[in-house]
């Protein structure tokens, strides 16, 4: 299979590639653009949360722990009522993934399980898009889409890899296929994945008719927000 180094470069490329693309080819702005390659980069390590290695899983887990807060910090607002509230939200989530998801997720899965499929790619851009709140669904669906194009470049490349030249024959390694599956051998984590993956779609959709009421008591937390700010500035005054 490619090594942790391969994935963390070729994600990396592609992110650029992604941003330029969605920036230059699909009118985003900057911002959202440099967004979009960051998740693919990010995307593209995220399927070795279930390795059984230690420094791999250690870097993923504490990136992913610390990239989710700043990607929900919107929804956390709305959540947490006020800044306080959304820190207080921010700061558990990071100890939840870091130290709490990273270990169950590392007892429960196996290598190359159900983590590296099909189903799994669509999950995590079915959770970047209903964590990430914006007034433009188009801007929600290009963060999910980033993620999920960096998950699938993981997924290829471990395929790649599995191929094996030997002059003009071609053999595939006991890996080949385990990557790009939509089921595993076991029923258990099968009927999990696919439970999630349709729960997440169904949230999304209950997303799309809600989300501007969500993005009006996010833009109303933070005025509140603002003039808490300003009172104080004019006290210290």
């Amino acid at each position: 299979m490619a090594g942790y180094n391969t994935h963390v470069t070729v994600s990396s490329i592609l992110g650029i590639g992604v941003g330029a693309g969605a920036h230059f080819g699909l009118g985003f702005t900057p911002v959202q653009a440099v967004l979009s390659g960051i998740l693919t980069g990010i995307g593209g390590m995220l399927p070795d949360l279930d390795s059984q290695s230690g420094k791999p899983v250690r870097e993923i887990s504490a990136l992913t722990a610390a990239v989710a807060p700043l990607l929900m910090m919107r929804r956390l607002l709305v959540w947490g009522k006020d800044s306080d509230g959304a820190f207080l939200l921010a700061v558990l989530l990071y100890s939840v993934i870091r130290y709490g998801g990273a270990s169950i997720l590392g007892k429960l899965s196996v290598h190359r399980g159900m983590f590296h499929s099909i189903p799994a790619m669509i999950i995590a851009g079915e959770l970047t898009f209903l964590g990430y709140i914006h007034t433009d669904l188009k801007v929600k669906f290009l963060m999910g889409v980033s993620i999920a194009l960096g998950f699938l470049s993981h997924l290829v490349l471990d395929e790649i890899w599995a191929v094996q030249w030997d002059g003009l024959k071609v053999r595939f390694n006991k890996f080949s296929g385990s990557a790009m599956k939509m089921f595993g051998p076991k029923w258990g984590p099968n009927i999990f994945c696919y439970g999630l993956m349709f729960t997440l779609t169904w949230g999304i959709f209950v997303d799309g008719g809600i989300n501007n009421k969500q993005a009006a008591v996010q833009e109303k937390n933070m005025v509140k927000e603002a003039k808490k700010i300003e009172q104080t500035e004019t006290r210290l005054r």
